[in-house]
């Protein structure tokens, strides 16, 4: 089956042979990736992929009124590739892609349910665990303490993304597709109208979505420069580092679906072994930069003094929740 992922990258050249290599692995098979005023070779990187056949390249420079992923989005809505997939996901960088049955790939999912349209893959969030310096060594190997299965709070921990059949939907969405041809048979049916899973449940027997939202405490700085992708968005700062790390319970599962051949196959190309190498030298490089300003020492500061995230109790989430109006 034809499965396409539909990715917006800015600056993270050190990450994409990684990510392509996993998710080429986990049984995606066209990748539409579009590049957002890259600094650090990203893009270059990605002209190379497209020449070798690897995934489809789309420049999408400022300025974006919606800002850059949501214009991205609107590209992608009439793009060819997408018009000739059988099931979508909008997906970022950070994110991985984790099937638990089966050869743990997109196929073992949707041979499973094949009556589902739309499976919603809730964010286990993979925290920062104390590591600082920034190293040219796979996230999902360094980074292995995340959530607990079982979170209360926060909400924004719980999110989804959405893997679809393309036929049943008009557009795409960050989170979920939008526009249903006809009624949509969602693999949770409640998540069919929601952005996250109910806090309290365990939401990762049958699948999850690795989120390495923080790294190490030097690329998080660097990301914090970089922007958000989403105009709408609140900058990263330190509630956004509150909000997601979490370092409880250990996660390898994702490390039985190995990809290290794959990632090793594309690093054997002379090209992309240069430029991936430049873009990790510019990510050291920037991070040296930016720590010449005190707002940005202050914030690593902070990073290095803050400890993981505690957990809270069902009851004091309920505190919180009950004063919701929706």
């Amino acid at each position: 089956m034809k499965t396409l992922a539909v990715l917006t990258v800015r600056n993270e050249g050190a990450f994409l042979l990684e990510w392509l290599a996993h998710h080429k692995a986990a049984g995606f098979t066209d990748f539409l990736v579009f590049s957002n005023d890259c600094d650090d070779g990203t893009d270059r990187m990605l002209d190379r992929l497209a020449e070798l056949g690897w995934l489809t390249h789309v420049p999408n420079p400022g300025p974006w009124e919606e800002g850059p992923q949501w214009s991205a989005l609107k590209l992608a809505d009439k793009h060819p590739a997408l018009k000739t997939a059988e099931w979508v996901m909008v997906i970022d960088m950070d994110e991985f892609v984790n099937i638990k049955i089966g050869d743990k790939t997109l196929s073992a999912l949707t041979d499973s349910f094949p009556d589902c349209d739309a499976f919603p893959m809730t964010w286990r969030m993979f925290g920062n665990a104390g590591v600082t310096d920034f190293e040219d060594l796979p996230v999902t190997e360094v980074f292995t303490r995340a959530a607990p299965r079982i979170l209360h709070w926060p909400w924004r921990a719980l999110m989804v993304k959405t893997l679809f059949r393309r036929d049943v939907f008009r557009k795409l969405g960050v989170h979920r597709p939008k526009g249903e041809k006809r009624p949509a048979r969602w693999f949770d049916p409640n998540l069919g109208q929601r952005l996250f899973s109910a806090p309290g449940s365990d939401h990762y027997s049958v699948m999850q979505l690795n989120h390495y939202a923080l790294g190490a405490m030097e690329s998080y700085i660097v990301k914090c420069d970089r922007g958000r992708a989403n105009r709408s968005a609140s900058a990263f700062d330190m509630s956004y580092w509150c909000d997601r790390n979490f370092a409880d319970e250990e996660d390898t599962s994702l490390q039985e679906l190995n990809s290290s051949t794959i990632r090793q196959d594309l690093l054997a190309d002379p090209v992309l072994q240069t430029l991936h190498q430049d873009s990790v030298i510019w990510r050291k490089a920037r991070f040296a930069e930016l720590m010449q300003e005190e707002p940005w020492r202050a914030l690593f500061g902070r990073l290095m003094m803050t400890p993981p995230a505690r957990i809270l109790a069902p009851a004091e989430a309920q505190r919180i929740r009950q004063y919701r109006r929706d």
